[in-house]
C-alpha cells in the first residue's frame, strides 16, 4: 500500500516537473501546425524554426525538463511508432544495390574521419568517433564507439565535442537536404537513399523524409534502419582495432544491449514486424496520428535546444572535421543518386 502510494506521488512529482515545458511544446507545436496549413508548408519545419526562436527556454529551471523530454523520450517514441509504416518487404525491397551502397557510404566516411584526424593533427579517437557518428546514427553511435575505447585516451571528452557537433549539423542537414532534393528532383526513392543515408541522427532522418512526402518518408526510414543496424559491426571493429594496437584494456563491448540499439528502434522493428503480418491494419491510422503528434511536440522541443554558439566552446578544427565527414557522406550519395536516377 505504502509502495504504491510512493510510486503515485513520484509520479505526481514527475508530471509537475515537466507540465510546463511539456506545454510549451504543444503550443509551438499547435502554432507551427496552424501556419503549415495556412501557407501549405511543411508543419516539421515551422515548428523547429519556431522551437528556435524560443531558444533561450531551454534553460529556464521550469521548462528546461519538460523541453528535454519532449525533444527525446517523446521525439524518439514517435520515431518507434512509425514503424506501423513499414513492412519488412520494404526492407527486403532495398535491393543488394542499395545495402552495398549504404554499406560502402558507412566505411568510407569511417575511413574519411580518421584520415582527415590526421590531416588536422586532432587524436585519432576523435577522428573515429567523428566518423562513426557522421556515418551511423550522430551521438548515439558516438557513445557506442566511446564506451569500447580504451581509457587512457579520454573517449568521453572527445565523444561530448562530437555529440554537440553532430547534433548542430545533423540539424543544418535537416533543414537544408530536402532543399536538395527537390533542387535535383529526385524521385522518392533516391531522395529516400539520400536523407535517409546522409543525416546523422534517426528522428532528424523521419523529419527530413517525411517533408518531402510519405514516399520519400518510408524509403529514408528503411534506409537508416539498415544503417544503424551497422552500428554492432562497427563497435565490433573498432573493439577488435583498440585491442589489436592498444596496450590499454579497452572497455567491454556491450554493457547493455540496449546502449547499442535504443528502445525505439526496437519499438520500429517490432511494430514493422506486425504490419507485415497485417496485425495493425485496425488500428494503423491511430498509430500513424500518435507518430504525427509525437514528432511533432519532439521537433518542437528540438529546436528550442538548438543553439549554434556550442560550435565556438570546441573550436575550429573538430567543426572542420565533423563538416568535411559529413560533405563527404551527404555528396557521395547525392552523387550516387544522381547517377542512378
Amino acid at each position: 500500500m505504502f509502495a504504491a502510494a510512493d510510486i503515485a506521488w513520484a509520479s505526481a512529482q514527475a508530471v509537475r516537473r515537466h507540465a510546463a515545458g511539456t506545454a510549451t511544446c504543444v503550443l509551438i507545436a499547435l502554432a507551427a501546425s496552424f501556419v503549415a496549413a495556412l501557407h501549405n508548408g511543411p508543419p516539421m519545419l515551422y515548428a523547429l524554426l519556431f522551437g528556435t526562436a524560443f531558444h533561450y527556454q531551454s534553460a529556464e529551471a521550469r521548462t528546461a525538463p519538460g523541453i528535454d523530454f519532449c525533444s527525446r523520450s517523446v521525439l524518439r517514441l514517435g520515431v518507434g511508432l512509425l514503424g506501423a509504416r513499414i513492412t519488412m518487404e520494404q526492407i527486403a525491397g532495398l535491393g543488394w544495390v542499395t545495402a552495398t551502397v549504404v554499406a560502402g557510404a558507412v566505411a568510407s566516411t569511417l575511413l574519411c574521419g580518421w584520415l582527415m584526424s590526421r590531416w588536422l593533427r586532432l587524436p585519432w579517437v576523435l577522428g573515429v568517433l567523428a566518423g562513426g557518428a557522421t556515418a551511423i546514427c550522430g551521438a548515439s553511435a558516438a557513445l557506442a564507439i566511446a564506451a569500447v575505447m580504451p581509457r587512457d585516451k579520454h573517449p568521453e571528452r572527445h565523444a561530448l565535442v562530437v555529440v554537440v557537433m553532430a547534433t548542430l549539423l545533423s540539424t543544418l542537414a535537416m533543414v537544408f537536404y530536402p532543399l536538395v532534393a527537390r533542387a535535383f528532383a529526385l524521385p522518392p526513392a533516391l531522395a529516400g537513399l539520400f536523407i535517409g543515408g546522409s543525416i546523422h541522427d534517426v528522428a532528424q532522418v523521419i523529419v527530413a523524409g517525411y517533408t518531402l512526402g510519405p514516399e520519400a518518408g518510408d524509403a529514408a526510414s528503411v534506409v537508416k534502419l539498415f544503417r544503424v543496424s551497422l552500428l554492432v559491426l562497427v563497435v565490433l571493429g573498432v573493439s577488435l582495432a583498440c585491442r589489436a594496437t592498444s596496450g590499454a584494456a579497452p572497455r567491454p563491448l556491450v554493457h547493455r544491449l540496449g546502449a547499442l540499439v535504443p528502445g525505439f528502434l526496437w519499438l520500429f522493428l517490432a511494430l514493422a514486424a506486425l504490419n507485415s503480418l497485417g496485425v495493425l491494419a485496425p488500428v494503423q491510422a491511430g498509430l500513424n496520428h500518435a507518430s504525427r503528434a509525437c514528432l511533432m511536440l519532439g521537433v518542437a522541443g528540438l529546436g528550442m535546444k538548438t543553439s549554434f554558439t556550442h560550435l565556438a566552446h570546441a573550436g575550429w578544427r573538430p567543426a572542420l572535421l565533423m563538416l568535411v565527414t559529413s560533405l563527404w557522406l551527404a555528396g557521395g550519395l547525392l552523387s550516387v543518386a544522381l547517377w542512378m536516377r
